[in-house]
């Protein structure tokens, strides 16, 4: 009896030992896809509205994210941002690499190695995810080895976290080894193929991931609602800028309009345009954070603006002042830890006002420009001398008040300030007074 009893005890004991050693596995039960696109480069604006969506959803809710993502690649350091955004969620993220003739490489590669989930349409690749410099491989000499060997270690944690194929995803960064939806799925680099979103839910019914160390279960409630999110205005905005090529063509044209205009001061309708230029550049290349570029082409175009009230531009320096406005506006507010925005109707009746503005002055200023070159067509009048600008040839320049109106005079007598003097007429077009002394 005590030999059978030490014997049970030590049964328990060791049963005890191997259920403690077993990760508990918990049910997810999930009422809602919502459905993120990602068809262009990985870039700042995709990051942003990938870091965006993921938490903007609260962490009681339960969401699976859908990814569909067809992408040629893009930074590395916007890459490990995603990947970060896709490690903190509370929420399953599956990427879905679709439609037909779509392609997770390089870039999208390793994003999909991040992914709780990863499925494949029929027709669609995976691979080749070798880092490459702008339009060509990165040389030994540019420190490829090292490229190479951090995004591999990468790779390898990712997919062995994920329970995948680890040695298929070093391979894509190692070799540029690149599969087909059907080769990724025997290789077990994915979950599987499917072509529609009732498919994936097929698929991930009872099946168990790995959330920030925690095992679950997923289950999908009997009715599912489907949620499409796609980007906001200026993330579409800044997507268009983030292309590579793009933000480097407005770098080269920024710094060009700057070089102008040291070469030429004075006019501030180059520099104007070629800080707009640089600032969107700096936040297409990452230098600049989003908010911090945001709250940059606000103070610009507030200045821009007030230099068109002194500059004659002809409405460039306006312009250029309410394009840093609305991208400003647009680009603010953007964070990973959060998620506001400034609602549109409030960007446009901002801009709305300003514009109205800037015409009621132009308006003002065209009709009193029109006054002063009539103001003496039909009697002469009289002023008083207010300001003496010296001598310019034979004649004397002043500034005198006639009516109200300031105006720059020529005498061809030296007179004092105060003096009271009687226009004779107009020269230059109406912009230079003839006086004399009463």
């Amino acid at each position: 009896m005590i030999r059978s009893f030490i014997v049970a005890m030590l049964s328990l004991l060791v049963l005890s030992d191997l259920r403690a050693g077993v990760d508990p596995i918990t049910d997810l039960t999930l009422d809602r896809i919502v459905v993120l696109e990602v068809d262009a480069t990985i870039n700042p604006a995709v990051a942003n509205y990938l870091q965006t969506e993921l938490t903007r959803t609260a962490a009681t809710d339960s969401t699976l994210f859908v990814i569909k993502l067809n992408t040629p690649g893009g930074l590395v350091s916007t890459t490990k941002d995603i990947i970060t955004a896709i490690g903190k969620s509370t929420r399953p993220v599956v990427i879905w690499v679709t439609p037909e003739g779509a392609s997770a490489t390089s870039a999208g590669a390793i994003i999909a190695s991040s992914a709780h989930g990863l499925v494949m349409n029929r027709g669609t690749n995976i691979g080749a995810a070798t880092p490459v410099g702008l339009g060509e491989d990165i040389k030994e000499s540019d420190g490829r080895a090292k490229a190479v060997n951090d995004l591999t270690a990468l790779v390898r944690s990712l997919a062995t976290t994920r329970g995948r194929n680890a040695e298929a995803f070093v391979s894509m960064v190692a070799t540029a080894e690149s599969f087909t939806d059907a080769d990724a799925a025997k290789k077990g680099i994915t979950d599987g193929t499917v072509t529609s979103l009732d498919g994936i839910r097929a698929l991930y019914q009872d099946k168990t991931v790995t959330i920030q160390g925690q095992k679950r279960l997923l289950k999908f409630a009997p009715i599912v609602e489907t949620e499409i999110r796609e980007m906001d205005a200026g993330q579409q905005l800044l997507n268009v800028f983030a292309n590579p090529s793009t933000a480097y063509i407005l770098f080269i044209l920024g710094a060009a309009l700057l070089y102008f205009e040291f070469q030429a001061p004075g006019g501030f309708m180059a520099g104007g345009i070629g800080v707009l230029c640089l600032l969107v550049a700096g936040i297409a290349f990452q230098v600049l954070p989003l908010n911090f570029g945001a709250m940059s082409l606000l103070i610009a175009g507030v200045v821009l603006l007030v230099l068109e009230i002194y500059i004659t531009s002809y409405g460039l320096l306006a312009l250029a002042g309410l394009g840093c406005i609305t991208a400003g506006s647009l680009f603010l507010y953007r964070h990973e830890d959060g998620w506001m925005t400034v609602q549109y109707s409030v960007i446009a009746s901002t801009l709305g006002g300003i514009v109205v503005s800037l015409g009621v002055i132009a308006w003002f200023l065209a009709r009193h420009r029109t006054e002063k070159q009539r103001f003496f067509d039909q009697s002469q009048q009289e002023g008083e001398v207010i300001r003496a600008h010296g001598l310019e040839g034979t004649s004397y320049l002043y500034q005198v008040r006639v009516g109200g109106v300031i105006w720059k005079a020529r005498s061809a007598v030296e007179l004092s300030i105060g003096d009271r003097v009687k226009v004779g007429q107009q020269q230059a077009a109406g912009l230079l007074l003839e006086i004399s002394k009463l």
